[in-house]
């Protein structure tokens, strides 16, 4: 089996420490890139496997798949334990819903604050400041989320936890973190980043981001 990830795929993190916590034995390939390049030349593979171009990219023999949440449903299939859904149908679909809403509500406000960095002065920007107050309105959202719960999704960890776990730490380092009026966040913070699967996977990131002299965030 194997997994092309890269230095800063916040997707690719998130198949990581998926398989991690699955206890899989994986090759993790990570792809070429650099920040003034890119992804370029893109990795053969990754071409010929995903139409979108881009990592993550997973191969468990003739099994070929992309998109960070189709991977990891495939190796909730194929591993069922340990579970990283809850067990009941309504829970299972809440946490489902939690985990979308990471990558496809709170993320786009993230990439729109990537990509306006590219402008002189981008914190005085209208977009800036309305995709930087709907990020802080998400972490309310899930503020109170977390109250009375251990994970996202209830007392279980779950992808849930996994995809807004990446999906914050990105945002932090593009200059919306949380903050302490986020007591819940940070303890759930805590709680994920110590665990075993999501260590190694964070503090790999973090130090790619040391050696080019980009800032850190704290993640746990």
């Amino acid at each position: 089996m194997k997994l092309y990830s890269a230095p800063l795929s916040m997707f690719g993190a998130k198949v990581e420490i998926a398989a991690r916590e699955k206890r899989l034995d994986f090759e993790l390939q990570m792809v070429p890139f650099s920040q003034q390049q890119g992804y370029s030349p893109r990795h053969p593979e990754v071409l010929r496997i995903n139409p979108k171009r881009q990592v993550p990219v997973w191969v468990d023999d003739d099994v070929e798949l992309y998109d960070s949440t189709q991977i990891c449903e495939y190796l909730e299939d194929r591993w069922p334990a340990p579970r990283l859904w809850p067990a009941g149908a309504a829970e299972r679909a809440r946490a489902r819903q939690l985990e979308h809403a990471s990558d496809e509500v709170f993320f786009p406000h993230v990439i729109r604050l990537m990509g306006l960095r590219a402008n002189p002065d981008p914190v005085d920007a209208p977009e800036w400041i309305q995709a930087c107050t709907r990020i802080r309105a998400y972490y309310d959202q899930m503020e109170r989320v977390l109250d009375g719960s251990r994970f996202i999704a209830g007392d279980e960890y779950s992808f849930a936890d996994i995809a807004f776990y990446m999906a914050q730490f990105f945002a932090a380092r593009h200059t919306v973190p949380v903050t302490d009026a986020h007591g819940n966040l940070r303890l759930w913070r805590a709680r994920v980043a110590a665990r075993p699967a999501v260590r190694p996977v964070i503090d790999a990131m973090a130090g790619y981001l040391r050696s080019i002299d980009y800032p850190v965030p704290d993640y746990d």
